[in-house]
């Protein structure tokens, strides 16, 4: 089976942008496959897992994939789906 590249949310780099000036250390998973959500960000001591979708794309187009939510079916820790930057701020705790 080949390996196919996931594709990247066009505001996925505003939101890695807005979470590191904010002080959160980001590391970029979109790559990783499988399903595992987007950004993987640490705040605190604390780490949180970020699926980034689309915020200008329609309902349908901010859905998980078949892949997506699978993972987020079998995954027993916290996973947030943002699609902007204030709702990615809100997911780690960084929104005042």
């Amino acid at each position: 089976m080949g390996y196919r590249r996931n594709a990247v949310d066009a505001n996925q780099s505003e939101i890695v942008e807005a979470l590191r000036k904010a002080g959160a250390s980001v590391t970029p998973t979109s790559q990783s496959g499988e399903g595992f959500p987007d950004l993987c960000v640490g705040i605190r001591g604390i780490n949180y897992l970020l699926e980034v979708k689309d915020g200008s794309k329609p309902p349908s187009g901010q859905r998980l994939t078949p892949k997506q939510s699978k993972w987020h079916d079998q995954w027993q820790g916290s996973v947030s789906v943002v699609n902007s930057v204030e709702q990615a701020l809100k997911a780690v705790g960084l929104w005042t």
